[in-house]
């Protein structure tokens, strides 16, 4: 199965305001393993960022003014995503800028329309009800090593929503044992019948146990008045 973690960063948080991406980072894995296939583009918005963006990120105007538009990643990044389903965290908020962010190409294409998105908040919200399920706290929760995340970055943010996914979902994938690893996947058989081998051990009773059995039962059966219902045809 062929899984892509994407985070973006915006210009501020209401897309209907015409807010715009600035930064789209996005992480691959396969049969649940990072692959180490990233895409990473920072983005001229072709707008002024919000202060609190800026705070929250660290990306300013005068960075942005000579990175590509978005018309100019739009190909690459349907490349990148297409045929994976896509792990973001508060998934409605990148699926609504990135939606709006193709309505404005000639052709455009709806990125939520396109693949199967699963939004580990919802995910967390599940698993930890009542509990504060940001990205930050769930790193703290699973131990997942956030120390260097001073600023949002969406590759960065990606990379460790990763961790995180792969944290609040273990045992829940296949091992990565697909239909391309079958050497690994008879190991795995052997290992368990070697397990279920040992675990089930038949002892058949001896020659002694056996007449003391038969005794018990002649005695089960004197006191029973012929009764005994382990001895009835």
């Amino acid at each position: 199965m062929r899984q892509v973690v994407l985070d973006t960063e915006t210009t501020g948080l209401e897309v209907n305001k015409g807010h715009r991406i600035v930064e789209i980072g996005c992480v691959e894995l396969l049969e649940r393993r990072p692959t180490g296939r990233e895409f990473h583009r920072y983005i001229n918005p072709q707008r002024a960022m919000d202060a609190g963006a800026t705070a929250v990120s660290g990306i300013t105007d005068d960075f942005l003014v000579d990175k590509p538009l978005f018309a100019d990643v739009a190909d690459e990044l349907l490349a990148f995503i297409d045929g994976a389903e896509l792990i973001a965290h508060n998934a409605s908020f990148d699926m609504g800028f990135l939606d709006a962010e193709f309505a404005r190409l000639a052709q455009p294409a709806s990125v939520s329309g396109r693949v199967r998105v699963l939004d580990t908040l919802l995910l967390a919200r599940e698993k930890f009800p009542g509990q504060r399920n940001n990205l930050d706290a769930l790193c703290k929760r699973l131990g997942v090593d956030n120390s260097h995340r001073d600023l949002h970055g969406a590759l960065l943010d990606a990379q460790l929503l990763a961790d995180v996914y792969l944290a609040m979902t273990a045992g829940q994938g296949d091992l990565g044992l697909g239909a391309h690893n079958e050497p690994a996947k008879a190991r795995v058989r052997a290992a368990a019948s070697a397990i279920v081998d040992a675990m089930v051990h038949v002892r058949r009773a001896e020659a002694v146990e056996l007449a003391a059995h038969e005794a018990r039962l002649a005695a089960i059966q004197k006191s029973s008045k012929d009764n005994c219902r382990w001895l009835r045809d």
